[in-house]
């Protein structure tokens, strides 16, 4: 299960809710490793999880993109938040086997999960994409409670425009949020903005990388 080398390659996991998938993107002189699970609506494939890829290795941080059993499974719907929880704790010591600090993250459901999770997998930060604060439309059914409880450092990036949480929305706390503007839940912007993929993307990179830094 340990990876070598610096291509990109993919390992299976067995967990109690059935096989999980790793991709790999290691550093050549690696000192942390982030790891990060998707949303429910989507898998690895998402835009913000393939720019960390591709960005961070050449900062001394491997990145696994995570795919839970139900994804890999082919099914549509994710299960319960206790079921992703279940399914993360089984694949963590694949993740811990390389023996390098682990960072661990998520888009949408993937960052609550790493948010429930952290603590008590001995992670070393969190990494929270697109959190989702609280339903659309629903401020009422806020999740803050997940965010601010694992006492970890912490980093949310988050799309001006989202409607499960704008970054002006969220409570103040322990960590630190990066705006994407004009983005939505996926980071996606509107023409009319002004921004540009390579722009939404350099945004992102740049302060995860910047983040990434100062955790030891």
């Amino acid at each position: 299960m340990k990876p070598t080398g610096t291509a990109p390659h993919t390992d299976t996991v067995d967990t109690e809710t059935g096989t999980a998938r790793i991709t790999w993107f290691p550093a050549s002189s690696p000192r942390l490793l982030l790891a990060l699970g998707h949303g429910a609506g989507g898998g690895v494939e998402a835009r913000d999880l393939r720019a960390l890829a591709a960005a961070l290795p050449a900062h001394g941080v491997g990145v696994a993109l995570v795919e839970q059993p139900w994804r890999v499974a082919g099914k549509k719907l994710a299960p319960a938040p206790k079921t992703l929880d279940t399914g993360w704790r089984g694949l963590w010591p694949a993740l811990a086997a390389p023996g390098l600090p682990v960072v661990a993250g998520g888009r949408s459901a993937g960052a609550r999960v790493a948010c429930r999770t952290a603590a008590g997998l001995g992670a070393r930060a969190v990494l929270a994409l697109s959190f989702p604060l609280h339903p659309p439309g629903r401020p009422e059914k806020s999740r803050a409670d997940e965010l601010l409880a694992s006492g970890l450092p912490t980093l949310v990036v988050q799309g001006g425009n989202d409607p499960f949480g704008k970054p002006a929305e969220f409570p103040a706390g322990e960590y630190l949020i990066a705006e994407v503007p004009h983005g939505d839940h996926g980071f996606a912007v509107p023409k009319r903005s002004g921004m540009t993929e390579d722009r939404v993307k350099e945004i992102l990179t740049t302060s995860v990388t910047g983040w990434l830094a100062g955790i030891v």
